[in-house]
């Protein structure tokens, strides 16, 4: 378990937000769904209040249009998006960041104790 004091890496930050963000969308959806689902939902807090509304509007659905215009490639244009992706480090990247030093084998003990025995 880490240590809660420790300075938090960037990446560690952006996992924990996104796991907070996941939690309080979920809690979102469920309040909405009780609002309105349940007439009787308390909808007047200490600060603020829900107000339900519907609102129409109109949509451009491309599905709806004919084969040969939706696969036409004159209609089509690319799109290039750069975005962020985390994952869990697996136990070749949690030791990958550790300097090329640590990876290089000790003199065995002999060695040390020879070089002790001469030095005095």
């Amino acid at each position: 378990m880490p240590d809660p004091r420790a300075p938090m890496s960037p990446a560690d930050e952006l996992a924990q937000i996104r796991i907070q963000i996941q939690r309080l969308r979920q809690r979102e959806a469920e309040l909405r769904e009780a609002w309105l689902a349940q007439a009787d939902m308390p909808r007047i807090g200490q600060w603020h209040k829900v107000e339900l509304f519907t609102c129409r509007e109109r949509i451009f659905d491309p599905r709806l249009l004919p084969d040969e215009i939706r696969k036409n490639p004159s209609y089509t244009r690319e799109k290039i998006t750069r975005s962020i992706r985390l994952r869990r480090k697996s136990k070749v990247d949690a030791l990958s960041h550790l300097p090329e030093l640590a990876k290089i084998e000790p003199p065995a003990p002999q060695k040390i104790l020879f070089r002790r025995h001469n030095a005095s």
